[in-house]
């Protein structure tokens, strides 16, 4: 009896599969998901209906500007259908198309106002066919087209939805160049070519002034060209640039963006990427450098940069990815929830706040996707870009359990800590726990969405036939 209790321990600690049914099953966990974005929303729709974003705590609401563009119903759209809520998703729908107006004398946002209302608009129009959706889409990208109107043809940041009047003449490369997939796939669905030639317009010209050595900086002038700011990295303000140049390369089958993706990894792993001692084995991380002489300026790294294993691992290099991913984790774990920045040298926390940041859950969900597609890439061999998806340029193999526990645990922490009797709220302090009186519209848009469909069956979408934007609407190349 003691030899099988041994063994039974041992069973215990080596099998994960077994814990993860223990602990709960990948149908019971989407239907918690699915419960808990139920939850969020009914708060939202008690205390905040009509307006852009519910404060959990104060049950009352917040809108962007001096009138609401239904932030929270656009972004929440899309993740409602996938969930199957066919009753909430068409309310919602019928409320935007007949409440949601773009005529208005206020100036927004380019980047924000493009990925949340552009890309939940499309996104929705492509899942339910209503072209209602995709009427309000193309009337915003009329409405967005005069912030091209600059002398380099990078963005102005902000752009009045009536007059279009623009300013804000210092851009970042994160806001500058990611607008292709949503203005691209507007173009494709109402076969007006201005929209995709901007856009690509502002991504290749952010590329086009990268240094000598082949980085780019965190501001620029939008009237000059000149850098404002030389420090590179890849987390907010830069971080999107990189990820469009992929993706746009798989969406559209775009060439330059295909070229321009494979000069940028090259030195972003030859600058970026940092290497520390782990307690089995060297981590990575990638932090910050000069963007003209490659020398490393700070050792940070945040929920933010926690996109970046998702690009790796669609990009092929599996091994980074999943390495990478391992980084992002220990810093979750760190103090239960992730922190917006940490320092990876000391682990010593440098920005306390967590706003309900998705970024972690879609590495997860993207490489445990990859890890249940191993066995189909590897028969077909190693390729650096696939024309849909990527395939593993190694034949390393991936747990896929392992990545489902690691999203089980950061799901019950996200509940454990950010849960409130009408919502969800942001943390003012991962290390205290305090709350924030903040749910912004992504987390209907994203943390829910990719925590869903990391326990969904594989049906519920094609994994293979989409894009996801940087507000993980999902995008299918239908043209």
């Amino acid at each position: 009896m003691r030899k099988f209790g041994i063994l039974l321990l041992i069973v215990s600690i080596f099998a994960p599969s077994a814990n993860l049914r223990a602990a709960g099953s990948r149908p019971q966990l989407a239907h918690e998901v699915r419960s808990e974005f139920l939850h969020a929303w009914n708060g939202y729709k008690k205390y905040a209906w009509g307006h852009d974003d519910l404060k959990p705590l104060t049950k009352t609401y917040h809108d962007w500007y001096s009138e609401s563009l239904l932030m929270t119903p656009v972004d929440a759209l899309d993740t409602m259908i996938l969930m199957g809520l066919k009753d909430e998703a068409k309310s919602t729908r019928e409320y935007i198309v007949k409440n949601l107006s773009f005529n208005k004398d206020i100036s927004v946002q380019n980047f924000e106002i493009t990925i949340r209302l552009l890309g939940g608009l499309l996104s929705s129009y492509q899942l339910t066919g209503d072209a209602r959706l995709l009427n309000l889409a193309e009337d915003l990208g009329d409405r967005l087209l005069p912030v091209f109107d600059s002398p380099t043809g990078l963005p102005y940041r902000y752009v009045n939805l009536k007059t279009g009047k623009v300013r804000g003449n210092v851009t970042n490369p994160a806001e500058a160049g990611t607008l292709l997939i949503e203005f691209g796939t507007l173009s494709k669905l109402t076969h007006k070519p201005v929209f995709y030639d901007k856009a690509k317009r502002a991504l290749v010209e952010i590329y086009n002034r990268r240094s000598p050595i082949g980085l780019v900086g965190t501001w620029i002038n939008v009237e000059t060209g000149q850098w404002t700011d030389t420090d590179s990295h890849i987390s907010g303000a830069i971080d999107s640039y990189y990820e469009y140049l992929l993706k746009c390369a798989i969406l559209f089958d775009d060439q330059d963006c295909r070229r321009m993706w494979t000069d940028s990894i090259a030195v972003i792993n030859q600058y970026l990427r940092d290497e520390t001692k782990g307690r089995m084995k060297p981590e990575i991380w990638y932090g910050h450098a000069d963007m003209n002489t490659g020398k490393r300026t700070a050792t940070t790294y945040g929920a933010l940069d926690a996109f970046f294993p998702a690009v790796l691992a669609l990009s092929g290099d599996l091994n980074r990815a999943s390495l990478l991913q391992e980084s992002s984790y220990k810093m979750w774990m760190k103090h239960g929830i992730e922190p917006e920045e940490i320092d990876y040298q000391t682990m010593e926390v440098t920005a306390p706040g967590y706003p309900l940041r998705p970024e972690i859950v879609e590495s997860t969900y993207y490489l445990y996707h990859y890890a249940t597609a191993g066995d189909r890439f590897r028969e077909r061999g190693p390729s650096t870009l696939g024309p849909r998806t990527s395939r593993p340029q190694s034949s390393k193999k991936l747990d896929p359990d392992h990545y489902q526990q690691m999203g089980q645990m950061m799901f019950r922490d996200f509940v454990k800590h950010c849960r409130t009797d009408e919502g969800y709220a942001a943390l003012k302090n991962v290390v205290t726990k305090e709350k924030a009186d903040s749910m912004q519209s992504f987390l209907f848009a994203e943390t829910f969405k990719y925590f869903y469909l990391l326990f969904a069956p594989p049906k519920t979408l094609d994994f293979d036939k989409v894009i996801f934007n940087t507000e993980a609407h999902p995008i299918k190349r239908t043209w």
